[in-house]
């Protein structure tokens, strides 16, 4: 296995143009990463990487290895997936990520259940608001919401997700009640928005009388954490742009009231993610279809 580790580290030094990064992605430590990189170059007779302090780029070698490398290690893996089929015993680690709402309330909770059922697969879960490179960071599979830039990963819907816009009873209030879309980009009120590099909901699309129209929306805070700007909603600093499965405890409670109720936000999808090659590991599909039915059964309630 001592040479499959190797061109796996070299692939994801490859991807990720970084020693340490790769290093951190393979749960090693830099030193390990770069020792496996020079046995490889030194059982090819090549160097792969041209290194100088600031960055490390393939070279011709580099990049005409990594074409096949990617093609033995796709062949490992299925012939493990077929194995594991046939002997009906699926083991092995997944690498999964969801934003930190569909984390939190729909995939973590799950997760002990499907462990149960699966006790050979461990689970590795990262959660982020931020937007993920299924590819680049070398995840099975990966929960979205909202628009989708063009790629090559599939895409399996999970449920249609209702959205609404919310706040808190001081600071309607404090500021009056929004009716629709104008009232909230006029000067009294603000909008508590998720904002991170590289987001690309800067407006918030809302149902008017013409159809869908969207808003710049401004106020005095932002957050990358949509968990964040739900405390700040609830403390009455303004309004927030939710999935109301998000904030259906709060709105039963009252602790948080619908508002602009005349403009009701579009609603958005939940989806999952994966390389299409991740899509023939029993694993992968095992882990998507028991979280699909696990969703689609708690947004039901």
């Amino acid at each position: 296995m001592a040479y499959v580790n190797n061109v796996r580290m070299f692939v994801r030094v490859y991807e990720l143009g970084n020693m340490s990064a790769a290093a951190r992605d393979q749960r090693t430590s830099p030193a390990v990463a770069s020792s496996r990189i020079a046995d490889l170059e030194k059982h090819l007779g090549t160097r792969l990487f041209n290194r100088t302090t600031r960055a490390l780029h393939p070279t011709e070698h580099g990049t005409l290895f990594y074409e096949g490398a990617g093609r033995i290690l796709d062949a490992i893996s299925e012939a493990e997936a077929a194995v594991m089929h046939a002997s009906q015993s699926p083991r092995g680690t997944l690498f999964i990520a969801a934003p930190l709402g569909v984390g939190r309330r729909l995939i973590a909770p799950a997760i002990p259940d499907f462990k149960a059922l699966y006790p050979e697969i461990d689970l590795r879960l990262r959660l982020s608001d931020r937007i993920i490179d299924v590819t680049a960071e070398g995840l099975d599979l990966a929960f979205h919401m909202g628009p989708l830039a063009d790629s090559d990963l599939k895409i399996r819907v999970i449920a249609d997700c209702p959205r609404v816009l919310c706040a808190a009873l001081a600071y309607i209030a404090r500021r009056g009640m929004p009716m629709c879309g104008q009232d909230l980009i006029s000067d009294k009120h603000d909008c508590l928005n998720l904002r991170f590099p590289g987001a690309r909901e800067f407006q918030w699309t809302l149902n008017g009388d013409q159809g869908p129209e969207r808003f710049d929306i401004t106020g005095p805070f932002e957050s990358d954490d949509g968990d964040v700007l739900t405390n700040w909603a609830l403390d009455g600093f303004g309004i927030i742009h939710k999935p109301v499965f998000e904030v259906a405890d709060y709105l039963a409670s009252g602790a948080l009231v619908p508002v602009a109720v005349d403009a009701p936000p579009t609603q958005t999808q939940l989806v999952c993610l994966s390389p299409s090659r991740k899509l023939r590991d029993p694993k992968v599909q095992l882990f998507v279809d028991f979280m699909v039915a696990r969703c689609k059964e708690a947004l039901a309630a």
